[in-house]
């Protein structure tokens, strides 16, 4: 069985969807949650990649003027 959110397809049926319906959709939902996780891990490596980029110029153009 793949991986769903619980609370969403109990949710949706609820809501009046049926089981194979819900099931589909929670399914569907968990795999965007998945990819946005993994976006955002490369967003935080980037970000410290930038950062330490922009400390090492800032060193360099401190260097190079002083």
């Amino acid at each position: 069985m793949a991986l769903q959110l619980g609370a969403l397809r109990d949710a949706l049926t609820d809501a009046g969807a049926s089981e194979d319906k819900a099931r589909k959709a929670a399914e569907e939902v968990a795999g965007y949650e998945g990819r946005l996780a993994a976006i955002d891990s490369r967003l935080s490596v980037l970000t410290w990649m930038s950062g330490t980029t922009i400390a090492l110029i800032i060193a360099v153009l401190f260097k190079v003027f002083h």
